[in-house]
């Protein structure tokens, strides 16, 4: 198919326009769409998203998920973004203004790489309000923008073994003292070989019993009884108790005073009855 312009083209860009109408029906895009690319301020743009996962069911699952349930994701992003987006087999075809373009195309690719397009579409939606903000509108907008993090990391983010780097110093390192020093700091140099040998017989000895002594020890744990806990007995303080002599004795006098069966005794009408026999007699 070709593409040429006539004596009634009045603009030289038709022609490019034209080619990428083809390209568009080409893509399975509706014709009352496809027409609008030849409008001055409308653009095109075709992503291959074929290559970009390897696994055929993965690559199927995200393109799916850039769809969405019954195409509400892939809705979501056409009315932030004012795009015509249509996915179409291994491509991805989207026409509409030019920053709307950049926007789709971000999504995409981010989709494609394993980041859920919730998250742009939320990053759009704070765009499209703060945009409404005048006052905001010269300012940065990433203190309002969200800061998604990935998920899907390894728990363990730092190695095992860690290895320390040591601070540059551009002298070497001291030299190791030699055996020869070693012997003439302590002396040993100038013994004889006699006496070395005698001297390593006596280190070895010592070793030896020390060795012998731990082992003898460890023996005989095995024989020393457990330390048994001697069962100590609290004394309680004695508590003095104050007896009441008083109280004690009308008790008695209650007892004896109360017999079996008897109704409760009024002393009132005891006291009356008594003072009266008193005058009786002194009269």
């Amino acid at each position: 198919m070709t593409v040429s312009t006539s004596r009634k083209t009045f603009d030289p860009y038709a022609i490019i326009r034209a080619r990428d109408l083809i390209k568009l029906l080409a893509r399975s895009v509706p014709f009352e769409q496809a027409v609008r690319i030849l409008q001055d301020d409308m653009a095109c743009d075709i992503i291959k998203i074929g290559s970009l996962v390897r696994n055929r069911e993965r690559f199927v699952k995200r393109r799916q998920r850039l769809i969405g349930p019954k195409g509400s994701t892939l809705k979501a992003l056409e009315l932030l973004t004012s795009c015509y987006v249509m996915v179409q087999g291994n491509t991805v075809s989207a026409l509409g203004p030019y920053n709307g373009l950049k926007e789709v195309r971000k999504v995409v690719l981010d989709t494609m790489k394993n980041v859920h397009p919730i998250y742009n579409i939320k990053t759009l939606m704070i765009k499209r309000e703060l945009s409404k903000d005048p006052e905001l509108r010269m300012q940065s907008w990433e203190r309002f923008l969200p800061n998604f993090k990935h998920k899907n990391l390894s728990k363990r983010k730092e190695p095992k073994k860690k290895t320390v780097k040591r601070e540059y110093t551009p002298f070497p390192p001291p030299q190791p003292e030699s055996q020869m020093d070693k012997e003439l700091a302590t002396g040993e140099f100038f013994l004889r070989e006699s006496q070395k040998r005698r001297k390593k017989l006596e280190e070895i000895k010592v070793k030896q019993a020390e060795a012998l002594t731990k082992k003898q020890e460890e023996r005989n744990k095995a024989f020393i009884p457990p330390i048994e806990k001697t069962a100590v007995k609290t004394k309680r303080a004695a508590t003095e108790t104050k007896i009441d002599i008083e109280a004690i004795k009308d008790k008695v006098k209650k007892a004896k005073n109360k017999k079996l069966g008897a109704p409760p005794v009024n002393r009132a009408a005891e006291t009356a009855s008594a003072s009266v026999k008193k005058k009786t007699k002194r009269s």
